[in-house]
């Protein structure tokens, strides 16, 4: 339990000394440093109702990506209503939705500037989560860490797609994010935090 603990102290460390690769920002009293994927992706809307080329295309991506910050909503939700998680393994799980919150608000907000309809969050019964295998705490962090990982490596696909640069940007800022997560999941297991040197 432990683990988890100093896992994210080292990671809040590493961010204060490492602020310019990485922004942070405040998001109510959920989390007082997390990575500004919304900060990165703030800019987008601005520019968003002026951008031409293929916008139909990045919409569609976009859409994609939020619909995955609404499963990750919903299962950090199945996780701390599962009643299986201790009190600071809960506190990080609410931190990380609270972020995967932060990508969704930014990201359906990027959509309809640009003239998309935003994707809606399904219930959470129709995502299909394996609930009934949820015995343990450390059943519902394998399963978390699974999602984080999918996240990540679906952000990583997603880049190179985009015609616009700077969404590319704002989306490998959210993957930053996804990675960290996984990263201390791992950790939180007792995995190695870092089991390669590239995702895939």
């Amino acid at each position: 339990m432990q683990r988890i603990q100093d896992a994210t102290s080292n990671t809040q460390d590493a961010n204060t000394q490492d602020a310019g690769r990485r922004q942070f920002f405040r998001v109510g009293g959920l989390f007082a440093a997390g990575l500004a994927a919304s900060s990165a992706l703030a800019p987008v809307t601005s520019w968003a109702g002026t951008m031409s080329g293929s916008t139909t295309d990045d919409i569609a991506i976009l859409n994609t990506a939020l619909g995955l910050e609404y499963q990750a909503i919903a299962a950090y939700q199945v996780g701390a209503e599962s009643g299986l998680l201790e009190k600071p393994v809960l506190a990080v799980a609410v931190k990380f939705q609270g972020q995967h919150k932060a990508h969704a608000q930014v990201l359906s907000s990027t959509i309809s500037k640009l003239g998309g309809t935003p994707v809606m969050a399904k219930k959470p019964a129709e995502y299909g989560f394996p609930t009934a295998s949820l015995k343990t705490q450390a059943d519902v962090l394998e399963f978390a860490a699974g999602l984080e990982k999918g996240a990540a490596s679906a952000y990583l696909g997603a880049v190179p797609q985009f015609h616009n640069k700077d969404l590319a940007k704002a989306a490998a800022s959210i993957m930053g994010d996804e990675t960290m997560h996984w990263a201390i999941l791992l950790n939180a297991l007792g995995k190695d935090p870092v089991p390669a040197a590239f995702i895939a």
